[in-house]
């Protein structure tokens, strides 16, 4: 099945939803207009479709390989990198400064979905570039920026972020990597790190290492965690490259999936010590590594998103043409495509209805990130970022969980054929299953969203969302119509439901943490199903409004909301009751019980 960058969904999204038309307004991004958009996204398609989307299978029948120490990716991924790097599509996003296009994140989200569509094992080496740019951006010195960003943005390098070791998975206070000071600026840095994503491959000149490590007088814990830059060959003041570095990879995972992506083992020091240098100030590396871990865990999400449009869109075209059994209904004596049966109907538009909803939500908060950073308005900046915020949990873990029903239904529309390799639905679904785990799993988001997001506050921000909703509500009520009703009356028993989730949690968060975090996934789950259900609610109204320019194209909005509001959204009373009441079962069992 050929990829197809879904471009008109993605510009309706991003114009009716997302609010491109504002975000171009903004200062510094006045030449991203929707015209702007529309171009760069067109570009990025062609791309995609044609160069990328062809390795995909390739990549899962022929992975990556190693060999004394070498990675050799899959045959094709290095020219196609070459031409992904002259595209600049590494720099969308990035200042200009240092040689980026400088677009905002809600036209960059949109190219990042399709290159992850298009391939996810091939994406993930720019997806782990873009968030060594983003701390170095944040946290690096002058000379560091100066040296290091120009060729990460040009895609003439590329960056990995080194956080898990052998006996530190999430829990980072574990870390053991030691940085041992030089005298001269520099640190030789030894230990192993694990799960490493491109930690080596032949893509680029050079490999940016950023590693948490222990200086020798650092304080136990997360406290004592520092950061730094250690690049696979030696930098030189001028930014060319000298030596090998002492760091090697000493093996590459094999996997469920993501085949083509290497997962490598990498070991610093074992012939004297690899050379690093500090970034920022010693001690603060866990706080710049979660620069790079939210703009990652941002992209994760939006590799959910990215997986389950491709899996929809191959369960589709296998329902339009695979023929079996007869309707029903009766309306006809002969075997039909499978497409007219109702429960494929079922499962095709619940795979669309919740990639479109979480697509909705992720360019969303994408939008709300763009308003953060450049509103003239202080107010607005910080309102801006304290929504997007609030949802990039949501978008991590709500659109990756949803990734695995969604490609588990593009096996099951396919029925017998759908387990066997050779039709390609089973690749969607083992790719898609590392996207609840990696970046800080489902628990780690939802604790993120109930202790940070949720409880901090009081629940001021949960129930300012709310009250935005409400109001789509009432927009709801003002339409008529049995789909608009149906609609308005889920999304109101759905907020209705968040709400009292959102008290509970922000009432009982000290005082029995227990019984709020046992229910801390469902929260998130609840979160996304609302959020989804609202930003389809508010498609809808957009579709009505201009029904009359597409009939067919807005028709398929409404009735996407719809089937949303009555199948999906309609789960979110029995989340609140997990949430509020479920804990005590959970809590009450002993560790003999299981």
């Amino acid at each position: 099945m050929t990829y197809r960058a879904p471009l008109k969904d993605m510009l309706f999204v991003m114009n009716e939803l997302a609010g491109l038309d504002a975000v171009s307004k903004l200062p510094g991004f006045e030449d991203a207009t929707p015209e702007t958009a529309q171009a760069v996204l067109d570009e990025a398609a062609k791309f995609n479709e044609q160069v990328v989307a062809p390795l995909n299978r390739i990549g899962d029948t022929a992975p990556s390989s190693w060999k004394d120490g070498v990675v050799t990716t899959t045959a094709g991924f290095k020219e196609a990198f070459r031409q992904f790097a002259e595209g600049g599509w590494q720099g969308v996003l990035h200042s200009p400064d240092f040689g980026g296009q400088g677009l905002p994140k809600l036209i960059a989200t949109a190219c990042n979905e399709m290159l992850n569509s298009a391939n996810l094992s091939f994406a993930l080496c720019p997806l782990l570039t873009d968030g060594a740019i983003e701390a170095l951006l944040t946290a690096g010195s002058d000379a560091q920026k100066a040296v290091f960003l120009p060729r990460l943005i040009s895609g003439e390098w590329t960056g990995t972020m080194n956080l898990t070791e052998p006996q530190a998975g999430s829990d980072l206070a574990a870390v053991r990597t030691r940085a041992e000071p030089q005298g001269d600026g520099t640190y030789k840095v030894f230990g192993t790190k694990i799960f490493i994503t491109y930690g080596e491959h032949d893509m680029a000149q050079n490999i940016v290492h950023l590693v948490l490590a222990r200086t020798p007088d650092a304080p136990e814990g997360v406290k004592g965690i520092s950061l730094f830059i250690v690049p696979k060959f030696l930098v030189n003041e001028d930014g060319s490259t000298g030596a090998r570095n002492d760091v090697h990879c000493v093996s590459i995972e094999h996997k469920l999936g993501i085949k083509a992506s290497p997962t490598a083992v990498l070991q610093f020091g074992d012939h004297g010590g690899a050379i690093g240098t500090l970034v920022g100030e010693e001690n603060r590396g866990l706080e710049y590594m979660f620069i790079m871990m939210n703009s990652a865990r941002f992209s994760v999400g939006m590799q959910g998103v990215a997986v389950s449009e491709r899996a929809y869109q191959q369960a589709v075209a296998f329902a339009r043409e695979r023929v079996q059994s007869r309707p029903v209904d009766g309306s006809a004596r002969e075997a039909v495509t499978i497409i007219h049966h109702p429960d494929v109907k079922r499962m095709l538009m619940t795979m669309r209805a919740l990639t479109e909803g979480a697509r909705a939500v992720a360019y969303v908060a994408a939008g709300a990130c763009d308003t953060a950073h450049r509103h003239p308005d202080e107010a607005v900046r910080r309102q801006s970022q304290a929504f997007y915020e609030f949802l990039v949990p949501v978008v991590k873990g709500w659109s990756t969980e949803l990734s695995i029903e969604v490609t588990s239904l593009g096996v099951q529309v396919h029925g017998g054929m759908g387990f066997i390799e050779e039709t390609g639905a089973a690749q969607h679904y083992r790719d898609a299953r590392i996207l609840p785990i990696y970046e800080g799993t489902t628990a780690i988001q939802a604790n993120d969203l109930v202790g940070r997001k949720t409880a901090r506050d009081g629940g001021a921000t949960a129930r300012a969302i709310c009250a935005q909703i409400a109001e789509t509500e009432a927009a709801l009520g003002k339409q008529g119509g049995a789909a608009f009703v149906a609609v308005q009356a889920q999304l109101a028993r759905g907020r209705a439901a968040l709400e009292a989730a959102v008290a509970f949690v922000a009432g009982h968060a000290k005082t029995d943490p227990n019984a709020v975090f046992a229910g801390s996934v469902p929260y998130l789950k609840l979160c996304g199903i609302v959020f989804s259900g609202w930003q389809l609610a508010r498609a809808m109204l957009a579709a009505q409004a201009k029904h009359g320019e597409d009939a067919a194209f807005h028709g398929a909005k409404i009735a996407t909301a719809h089937f949303f509001a009555e199948h999906i959204l309609s789960q979110a009373s029995g989340l609140r009751d997990a949430i509020v009441a479920g804990a005590a079962p959970v809590n009450a069992l002993s560790e003999a019980q299981f």
